[in-house]
């Protein structure tokens, strides 16, 4: 127990250094902001007008899609910061310190769940200007959220690993993303996964994105009866089918990653 109290304090002291950093470089929290905020205005204006979705307006299926692809975008965070301390050498100084091994991916998977919450609370003002609308209870849409950055946080794990596989944010950068875009694209994000072609629907009916993209609609209210009717257990069940991928990613993520931060600091 004493561990676990030494790791979870070790990592409160992590997670202030890198909230600190942004508050020194705003520049991280601003462009992280920028970029869903873009999505949000090209897709309602841009291609919402071509874009038909039975029985409620565009914006309103949209903004569940933005919500999940900002936050595993920021997911993504994670593993760029880790592999940013281990290219300036920041990782060997925390090894000099009696700290708690896992304390350094603690610290920085919560500070970037944080960082996922001000950009959520950007994004829903802006969402809100452009049409979109909460139909549900407060502890409903509350439920949503909480949802969304749950996810989020159990995918950073995965993202730390790959942080810590490479040498440098730049090559991180390239590897997430050729994961990621699939993820967002191939799922019921922007469009619903019914339109898409053979394996492409199969593999937006099982793909996590899309699973918590349609919690957060149901969470929200931003579902109709003239939808199609999901066939696959998945997105019928989709808050909880959210809830056992964030258990599965917890579970598989997080031994590997504090094994994989061992390797790195090895090195």
């Amino acid at each position: 127990m004493s561990t676990i109290v030494q790791a979870l304090g070790d990592g409160a002291v992590v997670a202030k250094r890198n909230l600190i950093k942004i508050k020194r470089v705003p520049d991280l929290i601003v462009f992280s902001t920028l970029s869903p905020i873009m999505f949000v205005l090209l897709f309602a204006y841009v291609f919402g007008g071509s874009i038909e979705i039975p029985g409620m307006d565009y914006r309103e299926f949209l903004m569940a899609g933005i919500f999940a692809q900002t936050v595993v975008f920021g997911a993504t965070i994670t593993g760029s910061g880790l592999a940013e301390d281990i290219q300036k050498g920041v990782i060997d100084r925390f090894r000099s310190l009696p700290m708690a091994r896992s304390a350094v991916l603690i610290g920085r998977t919560t500070s970037d769940l944080l960082n996922n919450v001000i950009v959520i609370v950007v994004m829903s003002l802006t969402g809100l200007l452009v049409g979109w609308r909460i139909h549900s209870s407060f502890f409903e849409a509350l439920a949503g959220f909480a949802l969304l950055l749950l996810f989020a946080y159990a995918l950073s794990w995965g993202m730390a690993i790959v942080g810590l596989m490479v040498r440098s944010p730049e090559v991180f950068n390239n590897a997430s993303f050729i994961a990621i875009f699939p993820l967002t694209f191939i799922a019921n994000t922007f469009v619903q996964e019914s339109n898409l072609p053979g394996p492409l629907k199969v593999f937006a009916e099982w793909n996590p994105v899309s699973a918590v993209t349609a919690a957060a609609r149901e969470l929200f209210g931003n579902t109709n009866p003239a939808f199609p009717k999901a066939d696959v257990w998945s997105l019928q069940h989709p808050v909880l089918t959210t809830l056992i991928w964030v258990v599965v990613f917890l579970v598989v993520f997080v031994p590997l990653a504090i094994r994989q931060y061992r390797r790195a600091v090895s090195r």
